[in-house]
């Protein structure tokens, strides 16, 4: 098995009639379990919030991914997703599908680089308190 997933992960899917949607995922994997939370900008015109939060929890088993994401609160088209993947190598990448009862897309995930989440912390260090 490749490196624990546990971080910081950009990703993508494609979704039917809106095209590509970006979003944030943190995970944690402890002993094949994954968990952890999602945010990204509504898609759907008609939504009154800007940006949705969602719950993850699922597994890993060697390099196949499989967890099911919950917005919280469910409601305007957006309730439950399975998401069924495989991890890269190097465990920096999450490619494969994203599955609802009437359609589904592809997604990627790649894991935030650690060199980049440094330069914002030494950033917000030079920042002088107020």
């Amino acid at each position: 098995m490749s490196e624990d997933l546990s971080g910081v992960w950009d990703g993508t899917y494609l979704q039917p009639g809106t095209g590509m949607v970006t979003f944030t995922a943190t995970l944690v994997e402890s002993n094949g379990a994954l968990s952890g939370d999602v945010t990204e900008p509504c898609s759907n015109p008609r939504c009154p919030l800007r940006t949705h939060t969602a719950s993850i929890t699922g597994h890993r088993s060697g390099n196949a991914v499989s967890f099911v994401k919950r917005y919280e609160p469910p409601g305007f088209g957006f309730d439950t997703v399975h998401y069924d993947g495989e991890v890269n190598g190097d465990a920096t990448e999450i490619d494969g599908r994203w599955r609802l009862a009437h359609e589904s897309g592809s997604f990627l995930m790649i894991r935030a680089t650690k060199p980049a989440q440094a330069v914002v912390t030494e950033d917000r260090a030079k920042t002088p308190a107020r």
